[in-house]
Formats: structure tokens, sequence, C-alpha cells
């Protein structure tokens, strides 16, 4: 294994990490809009939290597809071939998800409005849910022969681990979500927000749990890389911890950097166990190694250049849009409830 190459796998991870920490809060917010929200005044402040943000943090997702398609394309063909039908799932999602804010604006009759909040709410979860279902079953290792073709069964896409596996991460997108909420608005849509949250984080907790003993059951993260895997996990729960410390003390920030993180831990977590493969096989022999699944060094070498000239200034770029809407949003008064 190369320098450049590990140095590309370690960015889809970085890539990922911004995805979930970012988008994570759009999912959170997309299912609090009839999960949470109780009337059109506060669905109204609810959508406007994320209204500058939402397309913008799903471009992290495009980015990691797109760098996976060009320095990994082995990985590429076999995950987006094997998990053709999820993604595709989770392609309407997004779709529903993202034209739901914009038909519900333009919507003359509360019917539709109807319509296209529950299909924002619907879409947000599916997404997280079925993100979490396809990394986690990911982990655990799949049918793939020797030229890293999957032929799965409907049990290996689907199953306790990754059923699991979706919960948590739906889980960790609604809180964090709610956290991002406390963070943007005032009043009654801030107070509840950490109400809800008090009651939600031990049930994360207890998810947390479960999670970590079917994943001990049903991967070789803890005999191949026990030291690591331990210390991800023990950083998860740390930061679980400090994000429930932060809604009962009401440090807003606190709150959501922990649950962000907490998201990044799980990324983290599958890229860890994943190394120094991109595809994990029941057969071992038929993994697909990251040395074996790379473009040319040639290829590697130019993306790198051309990365690292254009990232600062998308950086710069994302820091600037939410330094513009850093504003806190008023709840809609009691009077008018």
């Amino acid at each position: 294994m190369t320098n450049l190459q590990l140095l590309w796998f370690l960015l889809i991870g970085v890539l990922f990490s911004g995805f979930f920490f970012l988008e994570g809060f759009d999912f959170g917010i997309g299912m609090a809009v009839r999960f949470f929200a109780k009337n059109r005044d506060e669905r109204d402040v609810v959508i406007q939290t994320i209204g500058p943000h939402w397309d913008g943090n799903e471009v992290w997702l495009i980015t990691a597809g797109g760098a996976m398609f060009a320095s990994f394309p082995m990985w590429y063909a076999s995950l987006f071939s094997g998990y053709y039908l999820v993604l595709f799932l989770i392609l309407v999602a997004l779709i529903f998800r993202g034209v739901s804010f914009e038909f519900r604006a333009n919507m003359q009759t509360d019917t539709w409005r109807n319509f296209w909040e529950w299909a924002a709410s619907i879409g947000s979860f599916c997404a997280a849910f079925l993100f979490g279902m396809m990394f986690v079953s990911m982990i655990q290792g799949m049918p793939i022969d020797a030229n890293g073709n999957i032929f799965g069964s409907f049990t290996d896409y689907v199953n306790w681990f990754s059923l699991v596996g979706g919960v948590a991460v739906s889980l960790l997108c609604f809180i964090h979500g709610l956290n991002f909420l406390r963070l943007k608005t005032t009043g009654e849509l801030r107070d509840r927000a950490q109400k809800w949250s008090k009651i939600l984080y031990p049930v994360l907790l207890a998810g947390e749990v479960v999670f970590v003993i079917l994943l001990y059951l049903t991967t070789d993260f803890f005999t191949k890389k026990p030291v690591s895997t331990w210390s991800i996990l023990i950083a998860l729960v740390i930061f679980t911890l400090a994000a429930w410390w932060g809604a009962q003390a009401k440090h807003d920030w606190a709150s959501f950097i922990a649950s962000g993180l907490s998201l990044i831990s799980v990324v983290v977590l599958i890229f860890n166990g994943l190394f120094p493969r991109v595809m994990i096989a029941n057969n071992s022999a038929n993994s697909i190694l990251i040395k074996n699944a790379s473009s040319s060094p040639y290829t590697l070498h130019l993306m790198t250049i051309l990365t690292f000239t254009i990232l600062p200034i998308v950086l710069i770029y994302f820091i600037w849009s939410y330094w513009v809407f850093y504003k806190r949003l008023k709840s809609p008064r009691a009077a008018e409830q």
C-alpha cells in the first residue's frame, strides 16, 4: 500500500465524516418537521433553520462518491452495484426530502402542504436509516466472489445488526438535529428540544450497548483491531454522555459538537474496521484491499494536487455561509399557536 492510497482512503473517510456531521442535523431537522413541531408556524421556523444550508451539505455525499469513483474504482463498482437497490431507495428519499421544502412553500391547500411536510420527515428518516443499514451490513461481511461482485440475499442486507445500525444512526441524526435546533431558535422550540434530548439520550445509550454487543458477535473488529475498536467505542460513549450533559446543563454548543462527534465516531469505527480492506467478504480471500482497488499512481497524484488546491476555497465558503446565517430564529409566540 502506497502513501497516496492510504491518503485517499482517509480522505474518503473525512468526506463521509463531514457528510454525517452536517447532513446529520439536516436529517434530524427534517424528521422534526412532523414528529416535533406542533403547528404550521413552528414547522416554518424548523425548516428555516436549515434553509440556507441543507442543499450545500449534501455536496459532501456527492464529493465522497466522486472521490471513491476516481480513487478506488473497484470499491465504487462493488459497493454501488452490490447495494444498488439500497442506494436507489436512498436517492428516492433524498429527492422527496429535497423537493418537499420547495413544494411545501408553494402549496395553496393544507392537504398538499401536509403531504410535503410528511415527505420531508419520512424522507429524512428513510435516508438516515438506510445509510446506517447499508454501512453496518457492509462491515459484517458480504458474499463477494473473486471478481468483487456481491451476490447477497435479503438477510445479508436486512438482519438484526443492520436494523439496529439503521435505527441507531437515525436516532443519532434526530438528536443531532434537536441540538442544532437549540442552537438556532429561542423560546418554546428551544425549550422543547432540550426536554426531548433529555428523554432520548438514555434510549440512545441503551441502543449503543446493543450495537456494541452485535458488533462483537458479527464482525472481526475486536479480533483484528481490539485496541482501536474499544478506543473508538469508548470515545463514542464519552461524546454521547457529553452531549447529554450539555442538554441537562443548557450548553447548546457542547451538545451540538458532541453529538456531531458521535456521528463522526461511527464513521471512524467503520473505516478503522475496514482497513486495510475496502469491502469485507465472508470468505476473507475475496475481501477487496486498498492496494488492489485504487486507481493508478498518476491519477492519485493528480487528484491530490487538485484537492488540496480547491479544498481551502470550499472550506472558507462553508464557514462563511454558516457565519452569515448564525443568528437564532424566534419561536412562534404562544398567542399564535
